[in-house]
């Protein structure tokens, strides 16, 4: 199945522009591989693509839903197509960032639900959907209210492949404490399982058996329903010593010891999330309240919790976290919290107001709220902080024709010329950039002719090759094979667009 709207297939070939770090808002350690990035999310993810493509563990993103509403952050009221031409070509771009193991987690509403998926199944491919979780996001609805309330949002998840295995979860204490020692076993706390089995003795006639109660000596013949476990099976529990009759020992029907030892040491993650695990709206309120006072606290943040989950299930240590709706920051503050590498893109002021106030707190020991007691989170770490850059090529303001941006530097051009042509920006030397051990790049503003050619050839090695880029260039040249001439701007635009785009605030 395919959903089609207005649009979906007039996305140009977008610039991967360069990004540039403003080392007056990067902060604390900056080798930690974490990232925060102002600027459009559709351009600041081609940006990233070449770097990090196969290499996110877990994407969670909290879209504008469509609803109609208009909330002062966002503009939340985008025409049904609109809103599929802002997350579609974004989507097919995460795909490619995810690694085999790795997982996207989407937050949405009923809205827009159900489009939503279809367009999953498009990107991600229906054998890769997960499940959607219910998260219960209120605890109490209003007395007030006609109809029926809704009281959960949805979260849709999906992996990059069959690799995705979720991880479990951290028993809890009530999980643990189901488990009990009546009997003083020196093998630890156990709990008991039912012996009987659903099916009855007709339908299960090879589970039909005596059993001896070794206190009693009565013999227990299972006329209706049939025992769970095979003869042999039942014999290794006796000999194992695994049944348990009841405290007096005069129980008429067994159960088994199940050892908290032999379970594993998590639990199973399901998708029905109450609020009581992961917290609600009114939580997340309050933390932003803690974080940035009443008068600028955020519309519609998520509380720690509920990210916490998210991450839990999806990554380890050191993986990385992508969150490209960034909002308030909360994705970046938990990630960095549970020692996390992550990337933080949002666009707008907040991404100053919000975020970046919000993880340089974290950084600095200064947020205590969320899940900074339960992970025992006490400060530290660092990041750098990249605005996204203007087009390469910008139109000429008087005749019909496009320039190189007067905004850009000699080193500026190159870097994005080596990215629009998926070469490694690594100046050595003559050159700028690698795509492959025998393959480089030399970007130069002047004039390329017969002598210059001649003058780069002594810098490559046998069987190596060379694309230049220049401003102007001899017309008659008889290039060697191994040398490509390509022109500034004509070639460039050949190669992909630098037309703005629709951004995620429509």
């Amino acid at each position: 199945m395919e959903l089609t709207w207005v649009g979906k297939y007039d996305v140009p070939e977008l610039e991967p522009r360069i990004l540039i770090e403003d080392e007056s808002k990067s902060y604390g350690a900056n080798d930690t591989g974490c990232m925060l990035i102002h600027g459009d999310n559709l351009l600041a993810l081609k940006a990233l693509e070449a770097e990090y493509v196969g290499k996110v563990k877990c994407i969670y993103i909290d879209p504008p839903y469509n609803t109609g509403s208009a909330f002062e952050q966002y503009d939340d009221n985008l025409e049904h197509s609109q809103w599929l031409n802002l997350l579609y070509p974004r989507l097919k771009i995460m795909h490619n960032l995810l690694s085999e193991k790795g997982s996207i987690w989407i937050s949405i509403d009923a809205d827009e639900c159900a489009y939503l998926k279809i367009i999953c199944d498009e990107v991600f491919g229906r054998e890769n959907y997960r499940t959607m979780i219910s998260w219960q996001r209120k605890y109490s609805v209003s007395n007030n209210f006609k109809g029926i309330a809704t009281i959960s949002e949805y979260i849709l998840v999906y992996s990059k492949s069959e690799k995705f295995v979720a991880n479990l979860l951290p028993r809890t204490e009530e999980s643990i404490n189901r488990y009990g020692n009546p009997d003083n076993d020196s093998r630890g706390p156990w709990k008991a399982v039912d012996y009987l089995n659903q099916a009855t003795v007709k339908q299960r006639p090879n589970l039909c058996y005596e059993i001896v109660n070794p206190n009693t000596k009565e013999i227990i013949k299972n006329d209706v329903k049939a025992w769970k476990y095979e003869l042999a099976t039942h014999q290794k529990h006796v000999e194992e010593d695994r049944l348990w009759w009841g405290i007096d020992g005069k129980n008429s029907v067994p159960a088994l010891k199940l050892f908290l030892s032999e379970v594993r040491q998590g639990m199973t993650p399901h998708n029905w999330w109450p609020y009581d695990e992961v917290g609600h709206t009114d939580e997340a309120k309050k933390e932003s309240i803690a974080l940035f006072g009443k008068e600028n606290v955020f519309a519609t943040p998520k509380p720690e919790r509920l990210i916490e989950r998210v991450i839990t299930l999806s990554t380890n240590p050191g993986d990385i976290v992508l969150d490209s709706f960034l909002g308030s920051g909360t994705t970046i503050a938990v990630a960095h919290k549970m020692n996390r590498k992550w990337i933080g893109i949002e666009l707008g002021n907040h991404a100053y107001t919000y975020c970046k106030r919000r993880i340089d707190k974290v950084i600095a020991g200064q947020d205590l709220g969320g899940i900074t007691k339960t992970v025992g989170w006490i400060g530290g770490g660092g990041y750098r902080f990249y605005e996204l850059a203007e087009p390469l090529l910008v139109k000429n303001s008087k005749l019909p024709i496009y320039q190189i941006n007067p905004s850009y530097t000699y080193d500026m051009i190159a870097e994005a010329i080596c990215k629009i042509e998926g070469f490694t920006y690594a100046p050595q030397g003559e050159f700028h950039g690698h795509s492959s051990e025998n393959r480089f790049i030399h970007i130069t503003m002047e004039f390329v002719n017969t002598k210059y050619i001649q003058s780069m050839m002594k810098n490559l090695g046998e069987r190596q090759s060379l694309l230049i880029y220049c401003k102007r260039m001899q017309s008659d040249m008889n290039l060697p094979v191994n040398v490509e001439v390509r022109r500034i701007p004509k070639d460039l635009l050949n190669k992909c667009s630098f037309e703005e785009v629709q951004d995620e605030n429509g």
